[in-house]
Parts: structure tokens; C-alpha cells; sequence
């Protein structure tokens, strides 16, 4: 029984320093992570549109950054050229 005891605190610990999180940190996180998912698009899109039949001049710099960036070329053409409605809009951002 005396186990048991240390594991329930660090679970309550856990569980307020989570609470804590989403009521003070959440919110300005997923905003975060929103901007740099926007950013790595655009960078992307400058880098590389040509792939989307943007017309852009190739240049040394997206080429010497092709073998960092290129794990993520079929998930960014995914996302870029799916089918958007109207109401994927985030109004209220």
C-alpha cells in the first residue's frame, strides 16, 4: 500500500499542473502552432509553387533547401491543393 500513495499525489499534481495549462496556456499555444503551420506554408509556397504551377523562378536557395524540406513536400502539396468549402473558414480567429 505505501506504493500506491506516491503515484495517486504525482497523478493529482499532474492533473492540476494540466488544469492550470489549459486555463492559462492552451489557448495562446494553439495559436502559436497556427501561425507556424501558416508560415511553413508560405515558405513552401514560395520555395517550391512551381509544383503547383505557380510560376517561380528557381533559384540556388530552394535548391540547397530541398533535402531539409522535402519530407514534407507531399503533405504540404495534400494540404494546398485539397478541395476547400466555405465553411473550412475560421471566422471568428
Amino acid at each position: 500500500m505505501p506504493e500506491k500513495e506516491p503515484r495517486e499525489k504525482k497523478g493529482f499534481l499532474q492533473a492540476v499542473k494540466e488544469f492550470i495549462y489549459g486555463m492559462a496556456a492552451h489557448e495562446s499555444t494553439l495559436v502559436a502552432m497556427k501561425s507556424k503551420a501558416g508560415l511553413e506554408h508560405l515558405l513552401m509556397l514560395s520555395l517550391y509553387g512551381d509544383m503547383l504551377g505557380v510560376p517561380m523562378p528557381r533559384s540556388y536557395y530552394s535548391l540547397r533547401l530541398l533535402p531539409y524540406l522535402a519530407p514534407g513536400i507531399t503533405g504540404w502539396k495534400r494540404f494546398m491543393l485539397r478541395e476547400k468549402d466555405f465553411t473550412d473558414q475560421d471566422f471568428f480567429d
